[in-house]
Parts: structure tokens; sequence; C-alpha cells
């Protein structure tokens, strides 16, 4: 066999290998969000497919006025729009832990999971936080502003 034919076969077998390999944290995928069954919970349609995706690092109220707040604010933010999804790991229910990111650059780029925590409507998880403590901060700033959970001064 001549060499550039075994190279040309060893990046296809490349190619296939990296295609079939699982997603590893820090991996995207763009596609668009079909769904929203909870604040923290979507469904992002990449064409091939559809993944459920758990918003990282932010708990959301389950029920009450905060609640559905939270899920119109996510609504308004991607549903039907095309969104980017950065993984971060899977949880016991097999969905993908990720950071949620509005596609389009015109109104500019939003994380999402950091929006809902800066507008008072979740929480940071205990001991999960951004590279540069984004959440951290977001969460003080809707506390000192008592947004959403803070409107008491009490996390709800």
């Amino acid at each position: 066999m001549r060499p550039w034919r075994i190279s040309t076969s060893i990046l296809a077998l490349l190619i296939f290998a990296l295609g079939r390999a699982p997603a590893l944290a820090g991996d995207s995928l763009v596609g668009t969000v079909r769904d929203v069954k909870s604040a923290d919970l979507v469904t992002l349609d990449y064409g091939a497919g559809s993944y459920p995706i758990r918003l990282a690092g932010i708990e959301v109220p389950r029920e009450g006025p905060i609640a559905q707040q939270a899920r119109d604010f996510v609504v308004r933010l991607v549903l039907g729009k095309q969104a980017r999804m950065r993984f971060e790991g899977r949880n016991e229910q097999g969905e993908m832990v990720s950071i949620l990111l509005t596609a389009d650059p015109a109104p500019g780029i939003k994380n999402v999971n950091l929006e809902l925590v800066r507008a008072g409507l979740a929480r940071r998880q205990k001991g999960y936080d951004f590279k540069y403590g984004e959440l951290a901060a977001a969460e003080r700033e809707a506390q000192e502003k008592r947004l959403g959970v803070w409107a008491t001064g009490q996390a709800q």
C-alpha cells in the first residue's frame, strides 16, 4: 500500500472513532430549544436527535410563583431559538448537565444559568461556581437587590 493511502486510512479511522466517543466535559453542541420543562430542564434539538439538558450549578424552586417566573424567563430567552450547550457531565437520570448559552450575538450572547441567578430566580448550588466566581457574584447581587427568592431577605 502507498504511504498516502495508509495515512488516509488512519485519518478516516481516527475521525470515525472520535465521532463515536462519548461527550466530554467542555464539549459543546448547538441546536434549537424545543421544550422548556422547567427553568433548569430544557430539550435541545440538534438536528439528528435531541437531549434533555439540565442547567448546571443552579437550584430553582420547584413550585410556586418564583418557579413559574423562572420558567417564563427561560422561555423568553431560548424557546424556539438557537442555543449552545457546554457539557459539564451527566446526572443519575442520564440528563446532560450543561451550561446553556443563547446563540444570537445581536442582542448579546447570554449564559442562561447565570442570568437566572442574577435575576434572583435561582440559587447557586452549594460548592459550585464557574471559573471566575460569576455565580457567587450574581447571587450576591440578587441578594443585595432582594430579587426573586431573596425578596423577603431569606431564600424560599
